[in-house]
């Protein structure tokens, strides 16, 4: 499993940085994502800055460009980080798309879709492999000429990947997409019943190999050698999985392993700002559910334990953001990330 830090958008010399940290310590790579800035032109800071490293966005909001748009990024990102870039989309919610990014948005599964496959009409383009031509049911691309199409390169086989929780998302991912970002909020019992079947539905679909679409993870951790090392981290996750919890897009998860009602009680906090009972609520017999918890010396077994077989890109969910707290947190993911690297 190769194993990569989540972090946010910044300036260019604190992305630079952070680069250079993250690729000294072990890390395979850093996977950004897309809120209060764009990912783009942090990840050609960090690739100049860290050259062995892997790129990649999870997510890039799909809907709010134009698949033309996302392709040329991804194909000058492709070429400039030798091939170290692979493109992370999805659909984000209706009122960001429509009211924030005056965008359109429709079924999102569906329109996802036709945004994967126009986007790799556009690539296939730019391989020269014959004339733009998508006429789907959201996007219609037909005009290409040579003044407009992007030089060629020797990194041309960009990876697509979509981000995907609920079935008809799912089964398109396997329809479609070179990859699956999961959310970080999952259990193994989501995993293995819902997510792997459906995407084996998708791929049978399309009479692609399921094998071969790679399934990349974040994972919630709260490491510590103490229960206090600890609290600060499990207070986080559980403040995550509340905040998620409280969505239905997530929540149906709770009803999966036999807590029903507690998105319920977690929306009611979250109306009220409650966020004291709200993480009571997440007990700790939910929280290993949906989170590691361990020692420093045993988070990387735990991973292993819990992903190998399943994962092809582990991503500590904003490990980035524990270094800002304390410098070296970042130091000891390393210890994990080349343990988690070298058992494969």
């Amino acid at each position: 499993m190769d194993f990569d830090v989540m972090t946010r958008a910044t300036t260019w010399n604190q992305v630079a940085d952070l680069a250079r940290r993250t690729e000294a310590t072990g890390f395979s790579g850093m996977l950004f994502t897309e809120g209060h800035q764009v990912p783009w032109m942090n990840i050609a800071a960090a690739a100049l800055a860290a050259p062995s490293l892997h790129f990649s966005t999870g997510i890039a909001i799909a809907f709010a460009r134009s698949p033309m748009i996302t392709a040329q990024i991804a194909w000058e990102l492709a070429q400039n980080t030798q091939g170290r870039f692979r493109l992370g989309l999805g659909s984000q919610v209706k009122a960001h798309i429509t009211k924030r990014y005056g965008s359109t948005f429709d079924k999102p599964a569906p329109q996802m879709k036709d945004y994967v496959q126009a986007v790799k009409a556009c690539l296939s383009a730019f391989r020269r492999e014959g004339p733009l031509h998508h006429d789907g049911p959201y996007y219609k691309l037909s005009l290409l000429t040579e003044q407009w199409t992007p030089s060629r390169h020797e990194h041309e086989d960009v990876k697509v990947d979509i981000s995907a929780v609920g079935p008809i998302m799912v089964r398109v991912a396997g329809e479609v997409a070179d990859g699956v970002h999961v959310h970080p909020m999952h259990s193994m019992h989501y995993i293995k019943n819902r997510l792997l079947p459906g995407l084996a539905e998708g791929a049978g679909r399309a009479g692609r190999d399921v094998a071969k679409i790679d399934k990349i993870i974040p994972v919630i951790v709260a490491a510590g050698n103490t229960p206090e090392e600890q609290a600060v981290p499990i207070r986080e996750a559980k403040t995550t999985l509340a905040f998620y919890g409280a969505t239905p897009n997530y929540a149906f998860q709770f009803d999966d392993l036999g807590f029903t009602g507690l998105r319920d009680q977690l929306r009611d906090c979250l109306k009220t700002g409650d966020s004291e009972r709200s993480q009571a609520l997440i007990t700790d017999e939910i929280l290993q559910q949906f989170a590691v918890v361990a020692r420093w010396d045993d988070v990387a077994d735990r991973l292993i334990e819990r992903y190998r077989g399943i994962a092809s890109r582990l991503v500590i969910y904003l490990a980035s953001h524990w270094r800002e707290v304390d410098p070296k947190t970042l130091e000891r993911w390393g210890e994990v990330a080349r343990a988690v690297r070298k058992a494969g």
